[in-house]
């Protein structure tokens, strides 16, 4: 274990701490799926739009960014409380308060679920106001399709937050990064080319929802059954539901501002400016989310070890995987975002040549998102430790900001303005958490890997910058970019790959191969 603050290198025949090597195996899953997730929700946004069009994308990505914001809302944070208490209790507790924490958990947010989807299937003037520019028919039949689904989607969130709690992202991965994604583009295929319609490819997006609640549902079953926490040996431990319900009511609300931050660009173009502009921002946003996967994976993994570590007292252990993580984060993902600003209009003429005039937006929010993978996880290190409320101030504010810019900016300068909003929001609320766990709770994030690794990320972005020089914003430049950039980054990986911690990543994967 290293002391707060450092972060040695460890060898491949080294024994890795224990929550790094957990982690490692959680963010191994997690990259798999993220790149599974980034591959197949490209080609389903590419189905779409090429089935439907602008307009006709951003009617149906309006409903998605609908279900999403309401389905996340209506899990009232239980999932990241099931993440924190069920570790927790396996951790001190042998697993015995399992049982009684889900109960706690979903009926609440099965509740939420039906009330929030009763306002969508009785009131069309909701569906009018949302989609403007379609016919009123359309539109109800669009929003009432989406709220069928919402109150079983919500369940199934739940449903992984406490398979999470059991240490593993397996099922998360295969469900939610995997086998939704997937299955909407096998469903959507056939769709798109026997009958495109707003409506069928709704439904397309829509059906694997009820497949991911039943496999979430299994999935905690073996969890369950492989912890020994259906029926528990000993004593049944009391229900910590006030503690439960005071760290998870202020989760609630803050990610109801951390999935809106993502969506709402989308509805404010769709009531405020075209239809044809929220379909060009879904598709640039698309982008920006797959390049923050990774960061995604990780987080995924080091959330219930950062929980463990901090109940069980093993704070200087907590924190040096909080600095693996970010230097990983950073290694990987600062390169990426570096390419795609880098070729802005190359990369949105995958989706059609009516989304190129995209490209200013995806630069704002490519260099809004290097910020946010420069601090790393510092948002999970908040809630893992507890400080539910403090997310939720940061949050607020954050979702403030971006809600006023985008009132002043989106009928101005459309996607970009939908844009600038929300890259204020994401370098406001990241720095604030950044800020905050490291005068509060000890938990910094540069060190020589840290500072190795943005090296990296430079070296590779003057390769980019040449190649971007020579060939210019096209799809060959994209190419011959994409081949230097990937010599660059391997060559210095491999040349500082002790200080960066590669091998001991390494020596992790090959333990766990054998």
């Amino acid at each position: 274990m290293t002391a707060a603050g450092e972060t040695a290198p460890v060898s491949a025949g080294a024994a890795a701490p224990s929550g790094v090597a957990a982690a490692a195996r959680g963010g191994w899953y997690g990259v798999a799926g993220s790149a599974t997730n980034a591959v197949f929700a490209f080609l389903f946004v590419g189905l779409i739009t090429r089935a439907v069009g602008a307009r006709g994308a951003g009617a149906v990505f309006t409903g998605v960014a609908l279900f999403t914001i309401l389905s996340n809302t209506c899990k009232l944070g239980a999932d990241t409380g099931l993440v924190r208490f069920v570790s927790r209790d396996l951790a001190v507790g042998g697993g015995r308060s399992v049982g009684a924490l889900l109960r706690t958990a979903l009926v609440p947010a099965a509740v939420a679920g039906v009330a929030a989807a009763l306002p969508l299937l009785c009131f069309p003037a909701v569906a009018t106001t949302l989609l403007p520019h379609l016919p009123p028919a359309d539109a109800v039949t669009l929003v009432r399709l989406f709220a069928l689904f919402l109150p079983v989607a919500t369940v199934g969130l739940v449903l992984l937050g406490a398979t999470q709690g059991h240490g593993t992202v397996v099922p998360f991965v295969g469900v939610e990064q995997i086998g939704k994604p997937v299955l909407r583009v096998l469903i959507a295929v056939p769709v798109a080319y026997y009958a495109p319609g707003m409506v069928s490819l709704s439904a397309a997006w829509l059906l694997p929802a009820l497949a991911g609640t039943v496999a979430a549902w299994a999935a905690l079953r073996r969890c369950r059954a492989a912890h020994g926490t259906v029926t528990p040996t000993g004593r049944p431990g009391a229900t910590p539901w006030r503690a439960f319900w005071r760290f998870s009511t202020p989760r609630a609300v803050s990610s109801v501002f951390d999935i809106s931050a993502v969506w709402v660009g989308v509805i404010l173009l769709s009531a405020l400016s075209t239809s044809s502009e929220a379909g060009v921002y879904t598709a640039v946003g698309r982008v920006v989310t797959a390049g923050t996967l990774l960061q995604l994976a990780i987080r995924l993994a080091v959330a219930p070890e950062i929980s463990r570590l901090l109940a069980v007292d093993e704070t200087g252990e907590a924190r040096h995987l909080h600095h693996v993580s970010t230097c990983w984060i950073v290694l990987f993902s600062w390169p990426l975002f570096v390419l795609i600003a880098g070729f802005p209009r190359a990369v949105l003429s995958l989706f059609g040549p009516e989304f190129t005039h995209g490209a200013p937006a995806l630069v704002v929010l490519c260099v809004a998102s290097m910020i946010n993978v420069a601090v790393g996880n510092a948002q999970t290190v908040l809630l893992m430790a507890g400080k539910s409320s403090w997310h939720l101030v940061i949050t607020a504010v954050a979702f403030t900001v971006q809600v006023t810019v985008g009132l002043l900016a989106v009928p101005v300068w459309g996607a970009l303005g939908a844009a600038v909003s929300w890259g204020a929001a994401i370098i406001v609320e990241n720095l604030s958490a950044a800020v905050l766990i490291r005068r509060r709770l000890g938990f910094t994030t540069v060190d020589r890997g840290y500072t190795t690794a943005l090296g990296v990320g430079l070296v590779v972005s003057v390769a980019l910058a040449a190649a971007r020089a020579l060939a210019g914003d096209t799809a060959s430049g994209l190419a011959v970019a994409i081949a230097c950039g990937m010599c660059t980054f391997g060559t210095t990986l491999w040349w500082y790959r002790k200080v960066l911690g590669v091998s001991e990543l390494v020596g992790v994967l090959r333990r766990r191969a054998a």
